[in-house]
């Protein structure tokens, strides 16, 4: 049963992309059958308006101590977040919000704690491409992953995750990466937990004025070898 649904949206210097957002997710919770629904922005140390961007739209806006990252801002999210069901999502929406839909059949037609967005599994659905070297890097990226964690993703790293949120505070709660090797850190300790979470084909468009640079692309490379060693160590537990 649809009871409630937080959107978890981490901003950083999104003052002129957040408004057409969370216009756009407005529109689509007010035509949805949630009984509940919220949208928490949670605002990373930002330099321009995108706190007040994100409370004239109506979300509820989080404050993190300063720019933490993306691992951060999102388990601040998860951990403020009022919805039996958690979806984060990308500010750029390269993800379409209408997209929860298939997370959402898929999660609980199979019981499953979780369903993460995929790129990789019907490409097809890539309207617009990243630029050749990123799409690439980011193939290699997810067979290093398989290989260093064992978990069977083909795309860890799309912003477009659902998870139920009792599960979702026992996973974030042990994360311990602040930057962008967090998705495959939770996605670890979900498994070790226990805990079924799908891979689920979603559209996606590559959206242009991504804050992410191509060096913390490439450094992440290492972070689930980190994960991997978190996890021999017991830090998890």
């Amino acid at each position: 049963m649809r009871r409630s649904i937080s959107i978890i949206i981490p901003a950083y210097n999104e003052e002129n992309r957040l408004p057409g957002t969370l216009d756009t997710v407005n529109r689509y919770l007010g035509a949805t059958a949630w009984e509940f629904a919220e949208i928490v922005v949670v605002n990373d140390g930002s330099r321009d308006r995108t706190a007040d961007a994100g409370r004239a739209a109506g979300a509820r806006v989080v404050e993190n101590p300063g720019n933490r990252g993306k691992g951060y801002s999102v388990r601040h999210g998860v951990m403020e977040a009022k919805g039996e069901w958690l979806l984060v999502s990308d500010a750029d929406l390269s993800a379409p919000i209408e997209e929860l839909e298939k997370l959402w059949r898929a999660a609980d037609g199979e019981a499953a704690k979780g369903a993460i967005g995929s790129r990789a599994i019907d490409r097809s659905l890539i309207g617009v491409h990243q630029r050749a070297f990123r799409e690439n890097m980011g193939r290699v990226f997810n067979l290093l992953m398989r290989i260093a964690t064992g978990l069977p993703y083909h795309d860890t790293q799309c912003g477009f995750k659902l998870f139920e949120a009792k599960a979702a505070r026992e996973i974030f709660r042990r994360q311990l990466l602040d930057g962008f090797g967090f998705d495959v850190e939770v996605l670890f300790i979900a498994a070790s937990l226990g805990y079924r979470v799908l891979e689920v084909p979603v559209r996606w468009n590559n959206v242009e004025g991504t804050t992410v640079s191509l060096w913390r692309g490439v450094a992440a490379f290492a972070d689930p070898l980190k994960v991997r060693w978190n996890g021999l160590a017991g830090k998890y537990r």
